[in-house]
C-alpha cells in the first residue's frame, strides 16, 4: 500500500467486532413506485447477524439475486415517506487481511465462475483501457505486487471530487476526467486488472471509521474490489489505499450497475439520506 497513507493501529485490533450498521432514506413520489434496494448485508462465513429490522410502512419482501447479494422489494408510497434499515452483527475477522506472496492465475486455469470478471461489463472497460493499463503495469511482477501498482496508480491519479460523476460514468470517462468518488476509484482499477487478464469485481458495502481520522464528509456507502489471486477473493481499495477494519460487505457484482443501491420503477425523490457504521460500545 501507499507508504504515506495512514494505517490502522494493528495493536488494538480486536479479533471480533460489534457494529451497528445501517441507513434511512426519505422520499417524495407523486405515485407509488416499486424499488429494490440492496443494503442488508451479505451472508457470508465470519459474519453474524445478531439484530437488524426495517422501518417502513410499506409491505416488503427479501431475496437473493444470482450474485447471492440479499434484496429487499419495496412500494415507494405516494406522498412523502421514509424507509429505514439497521442491523447489529459481529465480525469475526474484521481486518483487511493482506498476502503480498499471492500470485496470478493463467487464464487457462481460472475457474469457470472467475471468467465474468475478466471480461468488460457497462462501467468497467478493459477493452478501452488495455493499451493504459499495459503501458503502466505491463512490466510490474504479476500477481499482490501488480494490483497494489494498479491501487497505488488510481489512487494518485483520481481526484476525490463529489459530484464529479453520475450514474452512468465509465471507468473510461473518469480517466479522462482525472477525479471521481468511491465507485469510480473502484471502476477504474477493475478495468485495468481486467484488461492484465486479472478478475476483478466491485464491492459495496459499509466501513466504519475505526484506527483512522475521521473523514471531512458525511458517513455514506463506500465501494472497493476484489481480485482473485492465490486461488481466493482479496480486498483492495483504491480510494483509501490503505488496510481498514470492519468491512462490511453488502453487495457483489460486476460493476455498481449488479449493486445497485436502489433501483426504481417509478418516478421519486430522494429528500434525505443517513448511513451509520459504527463500533458497538461495550461494558
Amino acid at each position: 500500500m501507499g507508504e504515506n497513507m495512514p494505517r490502522p493501529d494493528t495493536e488494538t485490533e480486536p479479533r471480533a467486532l460489534g457494529l451497528i450498521v445501517g441507513c434511512q432514506f426519505e422520499f417524495e413520489a407523486a405515485q407509488p413506485a416499486a424499488a429494490i434496494m440492496q443494503v442488508a448485508p451479505s451472508p457470508q462465513p465470519g459474519v453474524r447477524i445478531e439484530r437488524e429490522a426495517w422501518s417502513t410502512g410499506s409491505d416488503h419482501h427479501g431475496y437473493l439475486d444470482h450474485y447471492e447479494n440479499r434484496c429487499e422489494r419495496f412500494t415507494i408510497d405516494a406522498g412523502r415517506s421514509r424507509i429505514g434499515y439497521e442491523a447489529e452483527l459481529v465480525l469475526a475477522d474484521p481486518a483487511d487481511a493482506i498476502d503480498p506472496e499471492a500470485a496470478e492465475t493463467p487464464v487457462d486455469e481460472l475457474p469457470d465462475e472467475t471468467l465474468s470478471f475478466v471480461m468488460p461489463s457497462r462501467f468497467c472497460l478493459p477493452d478501452e483501457l488495455g493499451s493504459v493499463a499495459w503501458q503502466q503495469f505491463g512490466e510490474t511482477p504479476p500477481g499482490w505486487a501488480r494490483v497494489q501498482a494498479i491501487v497505488d496508480y488510481v489512487h494518485g491519479y483520481l481526484e476525490f471530487m463529489p459530484g464529479a460523476s453520475n450514474p452512468w460514468t465509465t471507468a473510461a470517462d473518469v480517466y479522462r476526467a482525472g477525479q471521481g468518488v468511491c465507485r469510480d476509484f473502484a471502476h477504474l482499477a477493475i478495468s485495468f486488472c481486467r484488461a492484465l487478464n486479472i478478475p476483478a469485481r466491485y464491492v459495496f458495502g459499509y466501513i466504519p471509521d475505526i484506527g483512522v481520522p475521521p473523514p471531512s464528509e458525511p458517513m455514506d456507502f463506500a465501494a472497493w474490489f476484489e481480485v482473485y489471486l492465490g486461488g481466493r477473493w482479496h480486498t483492495f481499495d483504491a480510494r483509501n489505499n490503505c488496510p481498514r477494519i470492519g468491512r462490511v460487505v453488502v453487495g457483489r457484482g460486476r460493476d455498481a450497475i449488479d449493486v445497485a443501491l436502489i433501483t426504481s420503477f417509478g418516478p421519486h425523490t430522494l429528500t434525505g439520506f443517513q448511513v451509520i457504521a459504527k463500533q458497538i460500545s461495550r461494558a
